[in-house]
């Protein structure tokens, strides 16, 4: 694969001030020689104006040329990029041209993945550009950034290293089956041991927090209907998003928008009011809720405080989501009924005056925050596939663990510590690469 020659759009499709087509590999400067006429002085690391020209040698498009010699590219290779004008039909031109000079299109993700198989990234720091692009709050950029420095890579490569001379150990000793293991070696092995998972474990605790920081805090907005749930995700949005009115059963389906408080990421979803209905709509839109709070990070409850609290229907929440519910008392400029004084930690609001807004976005930021540590004191928050290889290298270490304390044969130790090392590898990408490449890279866009 890296003996091809590839091109694509690196920019979005659309009509921009430029548009940028980049190529990659061994024969990316003859192609550029074709598909543009370059400079008797053109150099690396320079930009030069050019025009881009099709078979006949007539132009069609001029801008910017840059090459960047191998190995000192992105993707380790000698890469070509043209920045020329933005329009959509120019900049596919410029595409087709360079496909028809001996390129060919490139894969979603192939650059990046070109980069990690040349040694420019490791697999952490190749999956940290799609979150770069995608994050969507300061804390998920932050935390993508701190990614693609190499921070998870690191700690991952530091485990290795403490691990390797344990099966070292372990290993001489099945070279030499006459010594057992000493108790003062056994036991400077478990420190070891202990200090990896330690590291382990730190880091498996911050997956939560890498979930809410990729994919925002799922947040249920839920009551009774005409409450004002569809009022208060309009404030929170700052525009008119939801239909609002004094109907009861407006809101039939979930809607979803995003936005961050305080860096953090939040998903907000507005639902149908809970209440026995026989709409046939309205009941479905009353199940989707259901399944929506069951599945919840947050839970904002609204209810009208004007009325009594023992008129108010209130929400019945499992125990996983109970203690990170928000009671909003809602239309508190029609005056709030003294039945909610027992209610201490309710948030007094009104959708109309906007007061509240503030006590309400601390309340979300104190609760999400709970879920993990996602202040500047811990910017590493790992994805899925970390903390499956980091879970599974715990447990093998664990099992070795045991092994070990047992005084069982070192063949059965060396195994598992084996195995522990190899998850490891699976983070960064030093072993068993290709079952995993096709799945991470098949997510990045066309041209990255």
């Amino acid at each position: 694969m890296l003996s091809d020659t590839i091109a694509a759009i690196s920019t979005a499709l659309g009509e921009a001030a430029i548009s940028v087509v980049r190529v990659s590999g061994p024969q990316a400067l003859r192609v550029a020689e074709k598909a543009f006429k370059l400079p008797a002085n053109f150099a690396p690391r320079l930009a030069h104006l050019v025009h881009a020209v099709d078979a006949n040698g007539n132009s069609f498009d001029h801008g910017l040329l840059l090459h960047f010699k191998s190995p000192a590219s992105y993707t380790g290779e000698d890469v070509i990029e043209f920045h020329g004008h933005g329009g959509v039909l120019v900049t596919q031109r410029v595409l087709e041209r360079l496909l028809a000079c001996g390129a060919r299109a490139a894969e979603p993700g192939e650059f990046t993945q070109r980069a990690f198989l040349n040694g420019k990234m490791d697999l952490t720091q190749a999956e940290a550009v799609m979150d770069l692009i995608h994050a969507q709050s300061t804390l998920a950029l932050r935390a993508a950034n701190e990614q693609l420095g190499g921070a998870i890579g690191r700690e991952a490569t530091a485990m290795q290293q403490e691990i390797i001379p344990v099966l070292a150990h372990i290993e001489a000793f099945i070279d030499f089956p006459e010594e057992d293991i000493s108790p003062e070696t056994g036991a400077d092995l478990l420190k070891r041991i202990d200090s990896v998972l330690l590291r382990a474990e730190k880091l498996i605790a911050t997956s939560e927090q890498g979930r809410i920081l990729r994919h925002g805090a799922r947040t249920v907005i839920s009551g009774a209907p005409n409450v004002g749930k569809s009022s208060l995700l309009n404030v929170l949005l700052g525009f008119e998003r939801a239909i609002v009115s004094p109907t009861a059963g407006t809101t039939r389906d979930t809607i979803e928008e995003i936005i961050q408080v305080h860096g953090i990421p939040l998903r907000l979803v507005d639902t149908a009011g809970l209440r026995e209905s026989d709409d046939d709509i309205e009941r479905v839109g009353i199940q989707r809720t259901e399944r929506e709070l069951d599945r919840a990070d947050l839970v904002i409850e609204v209810v009208d405080a004007s009325q009594t609290a023992e008129a108010v229907q209130r929400l019945t929440l499992p125990d996983s989501i109970a203690n990170r519910r928000i009671l909003v008392l809602n239309k508190a400029d029609l005056g709030i009924h003294s039945s909610w004084s027992a209610e201490s930690h309710a948030l007094p609001f009104s959708c109309v005056t906007g007061k509240g807004i503030e006590p309400l976005r601390e309340a979300i930021r104190a609760i999400i925050a709970n879920a993990g540590p996602l202040a500047a004191d811990h910017p590493v928050a790992i994805n899925a596939r970390h903390k499956a290889a980091f879970e599974r290298s715990a447990e093998r270490l664990r099992a070795g663990r045991a092994a070990l304390e047992r005084n069982e044969a070192p063949e059965f130790i060396a195994l598992e510590i084996r195995e522990a090392l190899q998850a490891l590898g699976d983070v960064i990408g030093q072993v068993d690469v290709e079952r995993i490449l096709d799945v991470i890279f098949s997510t990045f866009c066309i041209g990255k």
